[in-house]
């Protein structure tokens, strides 16, 4: 008891440093529950509820005071931070015998449940409606509580229809993680967690935000893709005279719109979390060097297609496969190009003469009847996948266009080549919907697989380098008509969907795409036609930014990523279907960069530094391998959460990976400029 009474001395000479507004004192106070759990190994928590009690003459201490006699004290401290519509809650959990423990809190925001939206940085966009019953989602359930480390910002935000939102975040230094036997019901952890959770409930009508500690997840966790999993919650061993210090923020604030919240909070994030770039031994040179040796390793010319071997590998051995794929993961035609540029530059014959046959073998055979790219040709089993994209597509096609640009650039042309990405762009145009969008996929035919617009900012990039190249008009406007559909259908409605191809769900690369193609447009564009496009281009790179963590995920001992030090600030979640990081950037730092300057916002900057950063720290090499078999072979699928691909969990890499693309992205990331060179 001496330990408590010297604790509860020090926070009330704490809290007669802060002066708390009243109002929002009181209302939190008259909005807000909390309730300990309990558990004695081998039977079933118990709950007991508490009840703020004020301690001594402070108006910001508080006891939390159960029914029940507990062997534990609970004391909340509540008081101003930062502004008047910020408060800062401190919990102290200080066990009088040996426990173990799980501590929940909910504030009731007023707002009406069917009337709001809801935000999970990198989880959880309004309400979740894109993605299936399978994946967490309003389809499934309208109140989601989710563990702290499967969101980029560890905040939970409530938007209601008048404007007003409230949002929750974990301010606590968050270094340690423990391992546990069990992934559902109530477990008990290995050892200490710095992990909580977080989410929101309809509580009676009311949208409620709740979070607490250690993890929980309810009413279904989600395990692998679309694999929902029974709840969980975690219970941690607390010594007698041990004290847990848990600290929340809590936000008040009005938006114009969701879109104007999601800005206010991810620049809240990044103030807040400070993230700040890595100091890491890769140069940009380094990277290059060794990354370059996938371009090497990976090369394949015994067949019709020559190409560099990039999707559905080991990575126990990164053995090449059958499989060439123009875009998307394999980015067959990008990887030419970037280790032809490179070749070049660097004396690399090698590279040079395995470019030069990629760009031949596609040349001769790489095209549809119709004229398309063979964007997916399975060599191991005789097959030429028969449904095209245009996201493929336009990242084939975008590639080539940076290859004849370097090639004329040193007084080299390529008529052939010319002739097919104009055909290519002629039936682009015909596969254009009146609203401005494209199908996502489609035949050789034209004839539509799947209609849904949520690619279409991919097919921008290519119209406006086609306009540029081939000085033909239409292919302008044509990529203007996407950022009409653009505005109207994603960008305005903050609706971001279906970009990538293997998940049908809210992801990241639909914002990141949209943010790029808005980009190319202004840089292409004059005048208020250029500022129209800028301020689209910065709405939506909010919410690309978004995805990407502000903070660094723990790790237990014994997960190979902690093991290796990863930091997670700057990687990007993936979607709401495939709950992992990875290094998916391309263009994105570009057009931050430009943004910053743009709009004077140094944010963008900052981040796009701490993005360039990071994302070198699993450059596999010799004695540093990463968990790959190969040097240069960059990893993908980083699992940082409770979420597998179908192997291996937290900690580690699925299986199968596609380097093809990270490499493809990382030489982008390293090469700024390309697209204001290509368009000035």
């Amino acid at each position: 008891m001496r330990n408590l009474k010297i604790l509860l001395c020090i926070l009330t000479l704490m809290s007669s440093h802060f002066v708390v507004n009243a109002i929002n004192n009181q209302d939190f106070l008259a909005r807000t529950s909390a309730s300990i759990s309990l558990k004695i190994p081998g039977n079933t928590a118990k709950v007991y509820p508490l009840t703020l009690q004020k301690a001594g003459t402070t108006d910001n201490l508080y006891y939390m005071e159960s029914p029940e006699t507990i062997p534990v004290v609970l004391t909340e401290q509540i008081r101003e931070w930062g502004t008047k519509d910020s408060l800062q809650v401190n919990v102290y959990i200080t066990a009088l015998e040996d426990i173990y423990f799980s501590y929940s809190q909910s504030l009731a925001t007023g707002f009406k449940h069917d009337d709001c939206l809801f935000y999970m940085p990198g989880f959880w966009y309004r309400k979740n409606l894109r993605s299936p019953k399978e994946a967490p989602s309003f389809h499934t359930s309208d109140s989601w509580i989710v563990r702290e480390d499967r969101l980029s910002t560890p905040l939970t935000g409530i938007y209601a229809g008048d404007g007003s939102y409230v949002t929750v975040s974990r301010l606590d230094e968050m270094t340690t993680d423990a391992l546990s036997t069990h992934r559902e019901g109530e477990i008990i952890l290995s050892g200490k967690t710095s992990l909580g959770f977080t989410g929101f409930v309809n509580n009676q009508g009311i949208a409620t935000l709740t979070f607490g500690f250690p993890y929980k997840e309810a009413p279904r966790s989600y395990i692998r893709k679309l694999t929902l999993a029974p709840e969980v919650t975690a219970f941690q061993f607390l010594k007698k005279g041990e004290t847990v210090s848990l600290t929340w923020n809590i936000v008040n604030g009005h938006a114009t719109d969701y879109s104007d919240f999601v800005r206010q909070t991810w620049e809240y994030s990044y103030d807040t979390y400070s993230p700040k770039p890595l100091e890491t031994p890769y140069s940009i040179a380094t990277m290059k060097e060794v990354l370059s040796d996938f371009f090497v390793s990976s090369f394949v010319d015994s067949h019709e297609l020559t190409y560099n071997s990039g999707i559905h590998l080991r990575t126990a051995d990164c053995a090449s496969n059958g499989q060439a794929e123009v875009g998307f993961i394999g980015r067959v035609l990008l990887n030419a190009f970037n280790a032809w540029e490179y070749g070049w530059e660097n004396g690399r014959d090698d590279l040079k003469t395995n470019s030069k046959k990629v760009f031949e073998s596609y040349l001769n055979k790489g095209f549809t009847p119709a004229g398309f790219f063979r964007e997916s040709v399975n060599f191991d089993n005789k097959t030429d996948d028969p449904v095209l994209s245009i996201r493929r597509q336009s990242e084939g096609i975008y590639a080539m266009f940076h290859y004849l640009a370097y090639e004329k650039a040193n007084g080299r042309k390529h008529a052939a080549w010319e002739e097919k990405l104009r055909n290519m762009l002629d039936l682009f145009l015909k596969l254009q919907n009146t609203d401005g969008s494209f199908p996502r996929k489609f035949h050789d035919d034209l004839s539509i697989v799947d209609k849904s617009g949520g690619s279409t900012p991919s097919a921008t990039l290519p119209l406006v380098m086609g306009y540029k190249y081939f000085k033909d008009k239409r292919y302008l406007e044509a990529a203007k008509k996407t950022g009409d559909y653009l505005e109207r259908e994603l960008i305005s409605k903050a609706d971001y969907f279906s970009s990538t191809l293997d998940a049908n769900c809210e992801d990241k690369e639909a914002s990141l795409y949209a943010a790029t193609a808005t980009y190319y447009l202004a840089l292409i564009t004059k005048g208020e036609e250029h500022k129209h496009y800028a301020d689209l281009s910065r709405k939506a790179a909010y919410f690309a930014l978004s995805w990407y963590y502000v903070w660094d995920v723990p790790f237990a001992q014994g997960q190979m990523l902690g093991d290796i030090g990863l930091k997670t600030r700057g990687w990007g979640n993936v979607s709401v279907e495939n709950n992992h990081i990875d290094v998916f950037v391309f263009e994105f730092a570009d057009v931050l960069r430009w943004l910053g300057k743009e709009y004077q916002e140094q944010r963008f900057i900052g981040f796009a530094d701490v993005i360039s950063t990071s994302m070198r720290q699993l450059l596999p090499y010799e004695n540093h391998l990463c968990g790959v078999a190969k040097s240069g072979y960059y990893p993908e699928v980083v699992q940082h959460t409770n979420w597998d691909y179908g192997k291996n969990g937290k900690g580690y890499y699925n299986d199968i990976f596609a380097p093809g693309w990270t490499v493809a992205s990382l030489w982008e990331l390293f090469t700024p400029g390309r697209a204001e060179r290509f368009l000035e």
